[in-house]
């Protein structure tokens, strides 16, 4: 006889069956599963704001790529990624850097190299790098930024360009367009052969084998758009455009001058491609002469650092040089050379189309009647420059002005003529500077 179950048939259960039931049971997680997971913990609108954030990173990185991070000799990053919180703080946390110069390299192919640097006015040490510079970025002659208390070299540093010279660099393009400039089409065909075909289609010249031109000469008398030609200029090339006045590059002290040419070259050579404009260049480009009392020395010695410059024994790279005079009879010789100053384009006074384009060019933005005889007024103003036409425009609505109408008309210009060409031919200085052109 079987002995009697107390516990009975649920309790002496063991589970086996359970476990085979359970694997049976088991079921696989299809995709729609796998989604719901991974929101899990998510918020009711984190897709969206997702969606959002990705857009607003496009877009900005769209933004960045359109306006472009300018070259700049301070090496400043786009204003959208700076991060001035951070870098207050990590100015607060470092200690300032001594500038020095790297006079020799000491082994310098072998692992651990040493560098002889020079604190101004202090004294000379054979240092060591620091932890985040490479020896590949140290050379002979350059500047660098040491600690005060090893004098180890922390940060390799630009050449010292004075910020006189920093700031003539056009950072803003001018509004002059080549449609603005007018009576002078020759001109500005000449000029844009030297200028933007090098830049835009190099392998046009590699193909010839030639080298391109690579300084002009504009001279003329006054008004005729010789300035006017290189803001027209500066705002067609992409390339950096640097403004130089003749007058600047003459200094009180002995040298000045010339280190100032020299740091303007030095600062071109940085740019991939670069233009610089003398204007007035009879300022420093005068023949040389002995006068006897040692007065134009240094402007003399300016001008040799600038034909050194333009065609030296250093290369002068991809630099373009524009001039502009309103006396060439008095430049150098030397300076006015083929390989300096290839090309010379002469702005003379318009002609008869050339006047009716200008009086074209200043009446679209002003408020003029529509049925005014331009060539009537052209033929009026016989020899007169692109700068009496301007003043002849602006008299015609000063005269509008005065009669208290918002029109002007053919009379004001008729009369804007007799005053400006008329009246004033004695201050014209067009037919003085043609004997020199």
């Amino acid at each position: 006889m079987a002995p009697k179950d107390y516990l009975g048939k649920d309790q002496r259960n063991t589970g086996i069956d359970d476990k085979a039931k359970k694997v049976d049971d088991i079921q696989t997680l299809d995709a729609g599963d796998i989604h719901l997971l991974k929101t899990y913990g998510q918020g009711p609108y984190h897709k969206q704001i997702k969606n959002v954030e990705d857009d607003i990173q496009a877009v900005s990185k769209r933004v960045n790529e359109l306006s472009g991070i300018k070259e700049s000799d301070t090496g400043l990053a786009h204003p959208a990624l700076w991060d001035l919180a951070a870098d207050k703080q990590a100015s607060q946390n470092e200690q300032p850097l001594q500038v020095a110069r790297c006079t020799k390299i000491i082994e310098p192919d072998s692992a651990e190299p040493k560098y002889i640097i020079n604190v101004k006015q202090f004294a000379k040490f054979v240092v060591d790098l620091g932890q985040q510079v490479a020896p590949t970025d140290i050379e002979e002659g350059m500047r660098v930024g040491v600690d005060r208390t090893k004098y180890q070299i922390n940060i390799p540093l630009p050449p010292k360009i004075d910020p006189s010279v920093t700031m003539m660099t056009v950072e803003e393009k001018p509004d002059v367009t080549y449609s603005d400039v007018g009576g002078c089409k020759d001109a500005i065909e000449k000029m844009r052969e030297v200028v933007e075909i090098p830049l835009l289609n190099p392998e046009k010249f590699v193909n010839l084998g030639i080298d391109p031109p690579k300084g002009v000469l504009m001279y003329g008398p006054p008004g005729t758009g010789k300035t006017l030609c290189a803001r027209a200029v500066a705002n067609r090339t992409d390339a950096c455009f640097i403004r130089v006045i003749g007058s600047e590059l003459v200094q009180k002290y002995v040298g000045e001058g010339a280190r100032m040419v020299r740091e303007l070259f030095e600062m071109a050579r940085t740019k991939k491609a670069c233009i610089i404009f003398f204007d007035e260049i009879d300022a420093v480009g005068g023949a040389r002469f002995d006068d006897g009392s040692g007065g134009d020395n240094e402007v003399q010695r300016t001008m040799l650092e600038l034909i050194n410059q333009l065609d030296g024994f250093d290369a002068r790279g991809n630099i373009k040089v524009l001039m502009a005079t309103n006396r060439p009879d008095t430049l150098d010789p030397a300076l006015m050379r083929p390989g300096r100053l290839d090309r010379k384009i002469e702005f003379t006074v318009p002609d008869m189309e050339g006047r009716t384009s200008i009086f074209k060019i200043h009446a679209r933005s002003m408020s003029c009647e529509r049925d005014i005889r331009w060539e009537l007024l052209a033929r009026l103003c016989p020899n007169a420059t692109g700068a009496e036409i301007r003043s002849v425009c602006t008299e015609a609505g000063m005269f509008a002005i005065r009669s208290r109408r918002k029109v002007a008309t053919e009379k004001d210009f008729l009369d804007a003529v007799q005053k400006v060409i008329k009246s004033y031919a004695k201050f014209s200085s067009t037919g003085r500077y043609m004997t020199y052109n």
